[in-house]
């Protein structure tokens, strides 16, 4: 007799989703990933795989380089004090494990919707090549700057995090 399938092996076989967007009506600019990885999936937070470097990065990009410090509220009302929404491309996937090359059955985040409605947006980042990929599609028709940038990801390790950093900097000329 055949064992049943283990619950925790479907469950990495689920369909994912995205959170609700962390915007506001003074979003400048909005950083979009992909698809939340299972780290943020299980601790329903924003970028929580420890080596992660989005914290670092956007630290950065404010001037807090004590970002990663502070606790994941703090951070959050730290992006919005100056500025910085957040959401991902992806609205829905079915993925196992936390890759972007292993994304099936994608659907699409309604981004020029959520764009149009910001009325002081002035860039899109997207947060990796497979975000940018999907966002420009997306959002061709946008007024508003659309911004390429490495990915923060651990996986992502074709690029020191200095370069990374460097590339990051950009974003401050979008910010109040």
């Amino acid at each position: 007799m055949a064992n049943p399938p283990d619950p925790a092996e479907n469950l990495t076989e689920a369909r994912k989703s995205a959170f609700a967007p962390f915007v506001f009506p003074d979003t400048r600019v909005l950083i979009l990933g992909t698809l939340p990885g299972e780290a943020s999936l299980r601790e329903q937070r924003y970028y929580a795989h420890p080596q992660n470097q989005f914290w670092r990065l956007t630290g950065a990009v404010i001037g807090r380089e004590d970002l990663p410090a502070l606790e994941y509220e703090e951070r959050r009302g730290t992006l919005r004090a100056h500025g910085i929404g957040l959401w991902d491309t992806i609205a829905s996937a079915v993925r196992k494990g936390s890759l972007d090359a292993a994304i099936r059955e994608a659907r699409h985040a309604p981004l020029a919707d959520l764009v149009a409605g910001l009325p002081a947006l002035r860039a899109v980042a997207f947060n990796g090549a497979t975000s940018a990929k999907i966002g420009r599609k997306l959002l061709a028709d946008a007024t508003v700057r659309l911004v390429d940038l490495p990915s923060s990801s651990p996986a992502y390790a074709a690029m020191r995090f200095e370069a990374k950093r460097e590339r990051w900097l950009e974003l401050r000329e979008f910010l109040p």
